[in-house]
């Protein structure tokens, strides 16, 4: 039984997103049971780690996991429902991908939403107090990079390959130039002060 296997007394899933603050792109969310003892020494807040040590991170997470799931929410439905719900989907998206049911879950910030019951508690700066968090922050930026970087290679003349849709000043320069794309939060657009335009 995998829960006597890994000596797990309490189930605990680690909870985090990526890209909320992004003007491109869906937001990504990570859920992550990890084995009682875990340790891994480059582990921390994804968002201090280098970019090597996360792609590092990713397999070793995903190989080592009790059980891991992805979500994502995307930009037409952030545009909807607002980010922070949209984020909150994303993270209950994640869950439904988890293979064995959290007993407790540990999400990353200071707000979210009941899930199926299941004991929750935010954390502000969880993801550099909690293992479970850190991976599931780990997850949600290298899984996004890579959505990103794949729609970069639709979309080069954004460049998602540096900025990952984040409000970079030369993003919003080059929004001013080549109008919004398909892929642009059209609620996040009263930031960039632009003509709302579309590109192919």
């Amino acid at each position: 039984m995998l829960i006597d296997k890994y000596d797990i007394r309490y189930i605990e899933a680690g909870c985090d997103e990526a890209g909320r603050g992004c003007l491109a792109g869906p937001v990504f969310a990570a859920a992550v049971i990890l084995p009682e003892g875990f340790f891994h020494p480059l582990l921390d807040d994804s968002k201090k780690m280098s970019l090597k040590s996360r792609e590092l991170l990713r397999p070793y997470i995903e190989e080592n996991a009790v059980s891991w799931g992805i979500g994502m929410a995307s930009e037409h439905e952030i545009d909807q429902i607002n980010i922070l719900n949209a984020s909150i989907l994303a993270m209950h998206r994640a869950l439904d991908n988890l293979n064995l049911k959290p007993d407790i879950i540990l999400v990353d910030g200071n707000r979210f939403k009941p899930y199926q019951h299941i004991q929750y508690e935010c954390i502000i700066k969880g993801d550099g107090k909690f293992m479970s968090i850190a991976a599931a922050s780990v997850l949600a930026k290298t899984w996004r990079d890579e959505h990103m970087l794949a729609l970069h290679q639709k979309y080069p003349h954004y460049g998602w390959d540096r900025n990952k849709g984040y409000p970079t000043p030369e993003h919003k320069e080059l929004i001013h130039k080549q109008g919004l794309s398909l892929h642009h939060r059209l609620s996040f657009s009263s930031n960039i002060q632009i003509k709302i335009q579309f590109s192919d």
